[in-house]
């Protein structure tokens, strides 16, 4: 069982990423600006040079990694590159090897997250037509990982990217992916988005959570992301005031959010504590559609 990767440390002389703008890859890809710097690597735009086409380019250092390290790297790329055979997961194109770095080739989505186009652009919320077809993208994309066993564990609207004009969404981000259906990497993921099994402060000898049923969880977090324009809660935690309101009167968010009764009967049956009896994907579709 892997559990979440640890970030790669930077070391003495490792290139910084702006270092890399300019850098052309097998006569072919130039890197032209910084998407996104994490602890886990650097997203850059690139163009071809030849076709002008762009495309977005994880550089993921292989300078000073442990064999652990080189295993979740290794693991990300596979699980992605299994991933992106559905049409609403970002397309891995290929795999770039330098002494240094391992490149990403992905295609790049100009309009960014889905974050950013509920915050700043006002996608979705108001928009039933477009956050209903959203949604419906994500778990499509999300049932067919479970069908290969490839659970996410990290869904948030910063890791699911924008076409078409708010059309079509895209998953992407593998790097917290697990194939294992049961894990005990507690606190894995985004704090507003984990389930309540997931982030147990201390969490009993040999226990675990399962996957599926967490990624579910996150999946309900994201509806109303995409329906209200913010999150129900900050955790799903009863530390939260807002979350304990919740368990106290499971009728609690209509209170503070613009749900109509179906929605809440849907968040209510996502937002299910026990996660044996949580909603499952195919069940959820059922509802939505």
């Amino acid at each position: 069982m892997l559990p979440t990767p640890p970030a790669t440390p930077p070391l003495p002389g490792q290139c910084a990423p702006a270092d890399r703008l300019g850098q052309i890859l097998v006569n072919r890809l130039e890197l032209t600006s910084i998407l996104g710097v994490g602890a886990y690597g650097v997203v850059y735009t690139a163009v071809d040079i030849h076709t002008n086409a762009l495309y977005a380019v994880k550089a993921l250092n292989k300078i000073g990694l442990d064999p652990r390290q080189r295993k979740f790297q290794q693991r990300e790329i596979q699980l992605h590159h299994q991933a992106s055979r559905h049409p609403n997961v970002v397309s891995l194109v290929k795999i770039l090897d330098s002494v240094d770095c391992t490149f990403v080739v992905i295609e790049f989505c100009p309009e960014g997250d889905l974050f950013s186009n509920i915050t700043e652009r006002g996608h979705y919320v108001g928009n039933d037509f477009l956050a209903k077809r959203a949604f419906l993208q994500i778990l499509d994309a999300v049932e067919f990982c479970h069908s290969l066993g490839i659970y996410h564990r990290d869904l948030k609207p910063e890791n699911i990217l924008v076409t078409d004009g708010g059309m079509t969404v895209k998953l992407a981000d593998f790097g917290l992916a697990t194939t294992d259906p049961f894990s005990s990497d507690f606190g894995c993921g985004s704090t507003f988005y984990m389930s309540p099994e997931c982030q147990q402060s201390s969490p009993r000898p040999n226990s675990f959570y399962a996957s599926a049923a967490n990624d579910v969880w996150s999946l309900g977090v994201i509806l109303v992301n995409l329906t209200c324009g913010r999150n129900p809660w900050k955790r799903a935690s009863t530390e939260d005031s807002t979350f304990r309101a919740f368990l106290k009167d499971s009728k609690f968010l209509r209170s503070i959010l613009p749900l109509s009764a179906e929605l809440d009967n849907i968040l209510r049956r996502i937002f299910e504590c026990d996660p044996q009896k949580r909603i499952t994907i195919p069940e959820l579709r059922e509802l939505i559609v």
